[in-house]
């Protein structure tokens, strides 16, 4: 019988959190900034392409952080392949919105609205009971008989 391997520690779970959070945030402010800018607010647009720096410059800090998650702290490597994605995905989205090639800016950017949804969810669902954790199914499981 082989032992579940421990959840990753403490020190880098958490600022992987608030990395994956505060980056899901500004991703948001972008569609935000974006919406208002195209109903006819120009000024926004200088708005939109600094959160788009400060987003990014969050990524690559979650890049990091992922790596840290997989090597030293054995937890899954998946992050960080997937950070990785994301920041090809975010760089060429920075690239097409610099070109003004908006057909393709717009999807790729609620392309990118959900997979940083997805990855900050799993952040704070899968990380907070351990990964490799085993979870028992069963209705009131989780709750001591009362026997």
């Amino acid at each position: 019988m082989t032992a579940s391997p421990s959840p990753p520690p403490g020190w880098i779970v958490w600022p992987l959190r608030v990395l994956a959070t505060g980056h899901l945030a500004g991703v948001l402010g972008q569609a935000a900034l974006a919406g208002l800018f195209v109903t006819g607010d120009v000024d926004l647009l200088t708005w939109h392409q600094n959160n788009a720096g400060f987003t990014h410059g969050l990524l690559y800090l979650q890049l990091v952080a992922a790596v840290l998650l997989w090597r030293p702290g054995r937890g899954p490597g998946w992050p960080a392949p997937a950070s990785l994605g994301l920041v090809a995905l975010e760089t060429a989205q920075v690239a097409l919105g610099q070109w003004r090639v908006l057909g393709l800016h717009f999807p790729i950017g609620m392309a990118i609205f959900g997979l940083s949804a997805v990855f900050t969810v799993w952040t704070w669902r899968a990380l907070r009971r351990g990964v490799g954790a085993k979870v028992s199914r069963g209705v009131g499981a989780d709750r001591p008989s009362a026997a």
